[in-house]
């Protein structure tokens, strides 16, 4: 049943009611009807649609409204049917496209462990360490934050490079620049002769990271359909973890080297990506709802036409296809016209960032900062260099098999029910971490049994909190706003570890700052907890959604909770008065 639209332009809530034909029970008072509708919601849930106004403006803006709403409808129909099996076979190309770019991450997954690894690698420590009291060679504390931090800097510049610079070029020569810049920046640590030389150089590499990690991320959203989504967008997350892979087999070969090429050849492995990375890039096509944000149909509907096997993917399907797109951006547009960064902080863009925002933090705040401190914690809990740099290896394999493992779940439990329950499980892992530290020099199996856990929480947070952060913050956002939106949740999470987490970390496991220890589970748990409660009560449930269906959800303000439960029956639903007044209008 349609109902009439306040003022404004917005979506209102529509529930639908079971009547009857018979002329009496049309006629029944309000009292009776109330009732009706709290018992068809319970049994059935709440509906929403598009209001009218909505659907009058984007009658206005088009020539024939009734064939874009219907062709759209069908597109949406057909990608929320899409079986899995059908997905495979009908976007091949999508997922090969996809995972070409998405390979970028590979590189900030390598350098990320690379450099993370280095604070506790024998051969940099003699050339850069300086001598703690108990005679160990450490970088200090405040070379850790630094280099820490002006990596996370450069990553905030380049996402907020890539955000204006894609409006202009697009997704893949934004990232081909990123390519092409992040070769010469290797130069700098490789020949770095002191540690400032070093940070300035992953100051510059980061910005090359930023840009993978946004352009990566929405690409892998947008160039596939719901059924393929949370694979492609999980794959991004399994892209960093296999570059952490690589580094960690790399680093653990070349431990017993104690010269400068034990940390050189590292470094210089990082020039085998770039070529064929930017290769691939080249020839891959252009996200189509990117063309369609920027006014090129014709290059969306080449897109497509790359993007699926035209033996599963036939002109009209091509075409409602296409009117989704056009039909959805219109629709956004309506509502919240602009692209901007400030965009993304008016009306309902506001919620979807507030979101997207307090899940990367809730990762980065999760307490996986020990377990990214992997190799550093078994060397101060007592574990030898080999072993450390060997069970790093491990984690490293143990993460892949946790990242593999979402793709088979996320679809069936969802997004917020994974999400949550990894918090959980992190939680109770980093009470027994602090637990196993309360002895101010713990024994060989609690140091063991630390190590251990900290697998096991990188495992967990591999399988939960990892992968699906980038499923949901490319999810959330409207189709406008998505980099934008993704650029300024990764900045939020770039800025809590530059100033919180990076210096709390390297202080809380340093000998020669605090020195806690395996104590650090502690306060880190009691961080979890807090962001656990904001998951619970604000995060909702995207699973299955078209794009469409969520913009409709948000502007409707459906709380969290009831976001898997309210139905959306069709798109046509809500258009019906506008299509009247257009062929009306053209009758006469």
């Amino acid at each position: 049943m349609s109902h009439p639209a306040d003022e404004g332009v917005h979506l209102e809530p529509a529930v639908r009611q079971v009547t009857s034909v018979d002329s009496e029970k049309r006629d029944i008072g309000n009292e009776k009807k109330d009732i009706d509708v709290e018992t068809t919601q319970a049994r059935h849930g709440a509906s929403a649609h598009v209001d009218e106004a909505v659907a009058a403006r984007i009658a206005d803006t088009v020539d024939d409204f009734m064939t874009l709403v219907n062709e759209a409808n069908d597109a949406n129909e057909r990608e929320r049917g899409m079986t899995l099996r059908d997905a495979f076979r009908i976007y091949p190309k999508a997922i090969g496209w996809s995972m070409v770019l998405s390979a970028c991450l590979i590189m900030e997954g390598y350098q990320t462990a690379v450099v993370g690894s280095y604070l506790a690698y024998p051969a940099f420590k003699n050339r850069f360490g300086t001598t703690a009291p108990n005679g160990e060679r450490v970088i200090s504390a405040s070379w850790q934050n630094g280099i820490s931090g002006a990596t996370n800097v450069g990553e905030i510049i380049g996402l907020q490079f890539a955000g204006v610079v894609s409006e202009r070029w697009g997704y893949r020569w934004t990232i081909i620049s990123a390519l092409v810049a992040v070769t010469g920046f290797i130069f700098f640590p490789f020949f770095a002769d002191s540690l400032a030389v070093f940070l300035v150089g992953e100051l510059f590499q980061g910005m090359a990271w930023g840009v993978f990690q946004t352009m990566t991320t929405a690409y892998a959203a947008e160039v596939c359909p719901v059924p393929l989504r949370h694979y492609l967008t999980v794959y991004v997350n399994l892209c960093w973890i296999i570059g952490q892979f690589i580094s960690s087999g790399i680093l653990a070969g070349l431990v017993d080297r104690t010269d400068v090429w034990g940390y050189k050849i590292p470094f210089a492995i990082q020039w085998v990506w770039p070529v064929p990375l930017a290769i691939g890039t080249y020839f891959a096509p252009e996200s189509p709802w990117w063309c369609i944000r920027y006014g090129h149909k014709e290059r969306a509907m080449e897109s497509l036409k790359r993007l699926a096997r035209s033996s599963g993917f036939s002109q009209r399907e091509a075409d409602a296809t296409l009117a989704l797109m056009v039909y959805t951006d219109a629709m956004e547009k309506q509502v919240q016209e602009g692209t901007t960064y400030f965009d993304c902080f008016k009306g309902v863009n506001l919620r979807r960032t507030e979101i997207v925002c307090m899940t990367w933090l809730a990762q980065a705040l999760s307490g996986t900062a020990l377990g990214g401190l992997a190799t550093f914690f078994y060397q101060q809990a007592g574990i030898s260099d080999s072993d450390s740099f060997k069970l790093g290896w491990g984690g490293a394999a143990i993460n892949f098999v946790g990242t593999v493992t979402t793709w088979f779940v996320l679809n069936k439990v969802g997004r917020k029910t994974l999400m949550f329950t990894g918090m959980c499980t992190i939680f109770v892992f980093l009470l027994i971490i602090g637990f196993l530290g309360i002895h101010n020099k713990p024994s060989t199996a609690e140091a063991w049994a630390a190590g251990t856990l900290v697998l096991l929480l990188g495992f967990t947070a591999n399988f939960s909190i990892g992968p699906v952060v980038y499923t949901i913050v490319s999810e959330i956002p409207s189709s406008r706003t998505r980099a934008k939106s993704i650029i300024l949740a990764r900045n939020a999470y770039n800025a809590i570890n530059i100033a919180f987490v990076n210096v709390v970390s390297y202080r809380q496991l340093s000998p020669d700052e605090w020195n806690w220890g395996p104590k650090s589970g502690f306060f880190w748990a009691g961080i979890n907890a807090i962001f656990t409660t904001y998951i619970f009560f604000r995060l909702p449930e995207t699973k299955g959604r078209t794009y469409a269906e969520l913009d409709i959800l948000f502007e409707n303000k459906i709380p969290a909770r009831k976001f898997a439960s309210t139905k959306i029956e069709t798109l046509v639903q809500g258009t019906e008065g506008a299509q009247k007044r257009q062929a009306e209008g053209i009758v006469d």
